[in-house]
């Protein structure tokens, strides 16, 4: 079965089929991956002819719903106790401080080396094609919206683009552009990293190798996070270096500035809502409802809608919104979005309830077009009115007429890319910050390597062993011996804030067994699957070579959380390998509740040894294969019962995949902020005093049949 992408033939090309599994459609309105990539699964299958054991589907996501919720009713019950003025003002600089928190320090403020590269002149406005510098190195290409024949300074907004292909000059954000410079207003709107003029992974043609947008948002956003970036950090810092630009302007009034965006944009102005404070007013369009709805509804978002931490900081999007309270804000929705509606509602009835305490009850609305999903003209319109309202710019709804230019109208490049101009793609910034740490970084070993593992895995601490059920057996698996049962090991238990988890394991005998496992040997081998036990137990060539060698020892596989026997079957159909599918979606919003994906599965691997260990077996010969090897790895290091560690396919090192281009591996095997403080050879050294065997090891980009 593949890994999460297959590797390029070469350095510098990605294959049709390599782009076909990258093109992760979203949150966006886009389909989900196409039929070619969900075929992989099945493959496999029709191979053996039977197809793999998935009897707990739900498990995760119920798990992740529960949590989810938990955050949620945390979140609420602290607006609840608001009951004065003073209270609302104290929850405003709490969520200010918890959003900042949750995005992480502000780069360096450098030169923004702003230059113009053209003019586009038009009867009542004229538009500036400018590039500027967020980052040294780091353009970011923009259209400035001038009037013609209005006073100075003159109010602004910064307009930020959803997930178009050609950013900028998409209609929708054309429209708002042009609809607001005919009212009078200044407007900067700028091309989103991967999108317009700024493909991070361009090929030869200076087209994207991956996808633009959500594809190469996901593959090079998500090795940021091995390095401690966030990829919304990077682009809100876009959104808040063109903010710094327009105070620059003369034509720009200081005391009125506004932000607006759709989709990806609605994010951007949500984001920037709650970690910059010189906005005036806003106007979020087709994004702000609440986590909950969205993990309900089993909707992936991209890397950047998706801040570190902000699950268990107790942030939703209405508190983002609550840190400009009391200035005005109006939340767009639609009605027919995939982004649901009544999330909006519940956002705007929590910000209603904080602004009639701060008593500006009047500066916060909701308006709900009755479309799909999109900055239609009648959400537009509503943001027209709403910013008039809060400027005495204008009077009146209607929107202008509008004239939609073409692409190369509004270029700001000569060739309609950045890369040739010499723009550092992100992925370089990644490199360089790998190679940072790393050379900061103090080599770990024994009981400091451990601790700093518990902690970058966030590990809960536990006592005693874990409950288990006992499943029927299921019959002509096909396995390498006679008989088999399935245990199912509760890894987390169901409590008031958590569905609980479970590891699923499976032993093989050549004796039947009906019950809890027989005592007697002291000997294990704990084999962790890379996708499935229950294929693996059948194709693996490593199993019956450890069945030979280990005859004194009783034979477990097993199955951690979202993978094999519950492989999520959420998000859509045959999603799971889709990089914006269900494995994804789980390992995102781990990140979100501070509770590493990577460390939830090793904690069900060391409860998995605590079982051993209870039902007689405290001498463990730990296995791994690909996906597998990374928990089997952190948990050997921790579990006093491994005596020996054999890894087939484990990870070279994370730095490999922070310092390469390309990678095959998913967001489910990256450990956040891991490089700050160690790397898997780290560990691995460790386990040289385990016997540690290792088998074709994988780089970041294996050949994987």
């Amino acid at each position: 079965m593949s890994n999460f992408f297959r590797p390029t033939p070469s350095s510098d090309q990605l294959t049709r089929r390599r782009m076909l599994k990258l093109a992760g459609a979203g949150a966006l309105g886009w389909s989900l991956l196409d039929s070619t990539i969900s075929g992989r699964a099945t493959a496999a299958q029709k191979a053996d002819q039977l197809e793999s054991l998935n009897r707990f589907p739900r498990m995760v996501q119920e798990y992740f719903v529960s949590r989810v919720r938990a955050a949620e009713r945390a979140m609420l019950e602290a607006q609840h106790a608001l009951r004065t003025k003073a209270d609302a003002e104290a929850y405003v600089k709490q969520v200010q401080a918890r959003a900042r928190e949750s995005f992480g320090p502000f780069p360096e403020r450098t030169p923004l080396n702003a230059r113009i590269t053209g003019v586009v002149e038009r009867d009542e406005y004229k538009i500036e094609k400018l590039i500027f510098e967020s980052r040294p190195g780091f353009l970011v290409t923009a259209n400035l919206y001038l009037p013609k024949g209005r006073p100075f300074p003159a109010p602004a907004v910064v307009g930020t683009c959803g997930h178009s292909n050609n950013g900028k000059a998409a209609g929708a954000y054309q429209s708002f552009s042009q609809g607001l410079a005919k009212q009078g207003y200044v407007c900067l709107i700028y091309d989103p990293i991967s999108q317009g003029e700024r493909l991070q992974y361009p090929d030869e043609n200076l087209t994207s190798k991956i996808r633009p947008g959500v594809g190469e948002h996901l593959y090079g956003g998500n090795p940021q996070f091995l390095v401690g970036e966030f990829l919304g950090m990077w682009r809100a810092w876009d959104g808040i270096r063109a903010l710094d630009y327009l105070l620059t302007r003369e034509e720009v009034d200081p005391n009125h500035i506004g932000v607006t965006g759709n989709s990806g944009g609605g994010t951007m102005t949500t984001w920037l809502c709650g970690i910059e404070s010189r906005w005036t007013m806003a106007a979020p369009s087709c994004f702000v409802t609440t986590f909950r709805r969205n993990m309900e509804n089993e909707l992936p978002a991209d890397t950047e809608q998706c801040p570190p931490r902000a699950l268990s900081l107790h942030l939703d999007h209405s508190d983002f919104i609550a840190a400009m309270a009391p200035k005005p804000v109006i939340l767009l929705a639609k009605e027919r979005d995939f982004f649901d509606a009544r999330g909006a509602e519940e956002a705007y009835a929590r910000l209603k309830r904080i602004y009639q305490l701060l008593g500006a009850e009047e500066n916060i609305s909701l308006f709900v077009g009755p479309t799909y999903h999109g900055y239609s003209q009648e959400n537009r319109e509503a943001m027209y009115g709403w910013f008039n309202r809060a400027t005495g710019v204008a009077e009146g709804l209607t929107e202008p007429e509008i004239t939609i230019e073409d692409d190369e109208t509004l270029s700001c490049t000569p060739q309609g890319q950045v890369a040739p101009l010499g723009s550092k793609p992100i992925y370089e910034f990644t490199r360089e910050k790998s190679k940072q740490l790393a050379e900061n970084r103090q080599t770990l070993s024994g009981n400091a390597l451990a601790q700093a593992v518990t902690e970058t895995l966030k590990l809960p601490s536990v006592a005693g062993p874990p409950d288990y059920r006992i499943l029927r057996p299921v019959s002509s698996r096909k396995y390498p011996t006679t008989y088999s049962i399935n245990y199912v090991v509760q890894t987390e238990p169901v409590t008031s804030t958590s569905a609980g988890a479970q590891a699923i394991v499976t032993r093989l005998s050549d004796e039947r067994i009906y019950s809890r496992p027989f005592r007697g040997k002291q000997r294990a081998v704990l084999y962790v699957s890379h996708h499935s036990a229950d294929a693996e137990l059948r194709d693996e060539p490593l199993i019956p070579e450890l069945l030979k060698s280990e005859t004194n020892a009783v034979f477990f596989a097993c199955d951690v959380r979202g993978i094999g026997d519950s492989k999520p079957d959420t998000c859509g159909t045959n999603s799971f390998f889709s990089p914006y599918g269900s494995d994804y979606f789980y390992a995102i919003h781990s990140i979100m509740l501070d509770r590493p994906y990577v460390g939830q599965k090793t904690h069900d691997v060391l409860r998995v040894l605590d079982w051993l260990n209870s039902v007689g077996h405290s001498n463990v010969h730990l296995v791994a294969k690909g996906w597998g090897s990374i928990p089997a790895t952190f948990a050997a290091m921790l579990s006093p019962y491994v005596k020996q560690v054999t890894l087939k396919n484990a990870l070279t090192s994370y730095a490999d995949i922070a310092e390469s281009e390309t990678y095959n591996w998913p967001l489910s095997s990256f450990l956040p902020n891991v490089l700050e403080k160690f790397d898997l050879p780290d560990c691995y050294r460790e386990l040289e005093s385990k016997q540690l065997r290792q088998i074709d090891p994988w780089g970041s980009n294996p050949e994987i049949t």
